[in-house]
């Protein structure tokens, strides 16, 4: 059983940073990217950035110049720094584990339990 713990999420002034941290627990064998994705009310579920396995990062428009996602691939971590933040990033974030094998199983996705950033105008 792959699970995902978020931790990082809070209130924020604008043009103020926050850093958001997702590991990854149980048994991964092969694991294709780790990302963020966000919510905000009355709207559908965003891709932040990716960070795939081997691979470039891809950004959010919205979000280039300000995010910066990484990983920490001994440890199944992913992180997201967020700065120069604007009152529009206001949203739940979830953390996203895409391509995993995990003992025998394979699934496309697991999702963290989402943390909520609030940016204050």
């Amino acid at each position: 059983q792959v699970q995902l713990v978020e931790f990082g999420g809070g209130l924020v002034q604008a043009g103020g940073s926050l850093r958001l941290s997702c590991a990854a627990s149980g048994i991964i064998s092969r694991l294709s990217a780790m990302g963020w994705y966000r919510q905000a009310p009355g709207k559908k579920r965003e891709l932040v950035a990716s960070a795939p396995t081997g691979g470039s990062a891809v950004y959010a428009d919205s979000v280039k110049g300000r995010f910066t996602i990484s990983r920490d691939n001994a440890k199944n971590t992913v992180y997201l720094q967020m700065n120069s933040l604007k009152p529009e990033d206001t949203a739940v974030y979830y953390c996203n584990a895409h391509g995993v094998v995990s003992d025998i199983y394979y699934r496309d996705d697991y999702w963290g339990q989402g943390t909520q950033v609030t940016v204050s105008s």
